[in-house]
């Protein structure tokens, strides 16, 4: 129809490939889509206020902390992981790491070693000065899920 904006699965702003045999020691800032399939040794961070994507692909790993809207794992990540709008955790995801969400999605077979914070504060991006986070605790031995609220 005229005039509708048809909605796709890429973010505004273009698209970046980061391959397979690529390997980037430093940060990264982006704005768009950024697929890695390659390693990065460094922090991944979208540009503030950016429709900004990231996706790990199963052959991918990020080694620091990453932050965008939206993220979607189905790699590996040593470090922590900040979505401020959408989280997808696929069957190879692997985060080793604390993983701050506004909402998620999680399929069986990812794992996360680490605490799961979901993000109730109006400014998401802003995680470390929010006063009210409602933290989820995995146990992995007795397969119970424990909520704390902290202030």
């Amino acid at each position: 129809m005229l005039g509708r904006k048809k909605k796709t699965q890429f973010a505004k702003g273009g698209h970046t490939l980061f391959d397979h045999a690529l390997v980037i020691d430093g940060s990264v800032r982006f704005a768009g889509t950024l697929d890695i399939e390659g390693t990065v040794n460094g922090d991944i961070v979208a540009e503030e206020g950016a429709d900004a994507l990231v996706r790990i692909r199963d052959k991918g790993c990020v080694n620091g902390e990453l932050r965008a809207p939206k993220v979607i794992i189905n790699g590996q990540v040593n470090g922590d992981v900040f979505a401020d709008q959408h989280l997808e955790l696929a069957a190879k995801a692997e985060v080793n790491g604390n993983v701050h969400y506004q909402v998620i999605e999680m399929v069986k077979g990812a794992h996360v070693n680490g605490g799961l914070v979901h993000i109730t504060e109006a400014e998401p991006s802003k995680v470390e000065s929010s006063a009210k986070v409602a933290e989820l605790k995995v146990s992995s031995d007795a397969g119970a899920v424990q909520e704390s609220k902290s202030q």
